[in-house]
């Protein structure tokens, strides 16, 4: 006859975060990852062919959320010799970096009165964006719960923030496209600065999204 467990025993055996499920992490990052290199490179394609900065913004970001890809994936080898949390914080000095170049570059094209052109490729993957990155940031939350990983939490952060550079982004496109108003996309490239900002604290003081 078996002996039942007690009641504390019990509960703790509820509660207690149930182990990593690698395969469902590595597939993850692995779509994130190939995601990130094709909005990072059609992204900063457009942005020197249409001279935007809010698509230089928006492509710079994606270069530091692919890289921050990489580690979170790669911190699961033993070998690897970065941290996860060394990472964040090279990741938020690039992205202070980031911030700073993009304020610059956009004042100093509304002062010179820079006309960006307009850039189907840069809408497009800006649109695609709004699509891919909200999903990746639901399934990584969802998954992060599941199995108490919080470096899978502060990625799904990095995502939904994706997310709402896209739509800045997005803004300053589609209104310069149909109204050719060149100031937009300046304007837009400020807006997408304190998400930019934020997004470097986080990573600085290596804070997720507190699902797990």
């Amino acid at each position: 006859m078996e002996r039942s467990l007690p009641i504390a025993d019990a509960a703790d055996s509820c509660c207690a975060p149930r182990p990593a499920a690698p395969r469902i992490v590595f597939w993850l990052q692995g779509v994130t990852l190939v995601w990130m290199l094709a909005e990072c490179g059609i992204s900063l394609y457009a942005s020197v062919t249409a001279h935007s900065i809010a698509l230089l913004t928006f492509g710079t970001d994606s270069l530091v959320e692919l890289l921050s890809a990489i580690v979170a994936l790669m911190s699961f080898l033993p070998t690897f010799p970065l941290t996860k949390e060394r990472a964040a914080r090279w990741a938020g000095f690039l992205l202070f970096a980031l911030a700073g170049v993009v304020g610059i570059a956009a004042v100093t094209a509304l002062a010179k009165g820079l006309r960006p052109d307009t850039s189907p490729a840069g809408i497009a993957i800006t649109v695609a964006a709004l699509i891919v990155m909200p999903a990746l940031a639901w399934f990584k939350r969802r998954t992060a719960r599941a199995t108490d990983n919080r470096a899978l939490a502060t990625d799904a952060v990095q995502s939904a923030t994706c997310a709402y550079l896209a739509s800045i982004t997005l803004i300053g496109l589609a209104v310069n496209a149909a109204f050719h108003i060149g100031w937009v996309d300046s304007v837009a490239a400020l807006a997408a600065i304190p998400i930019v900002v934020i997004e470097g604290r986080r990573a600085l003081r290596g804070e997720d999204c507190g699902c797990c």
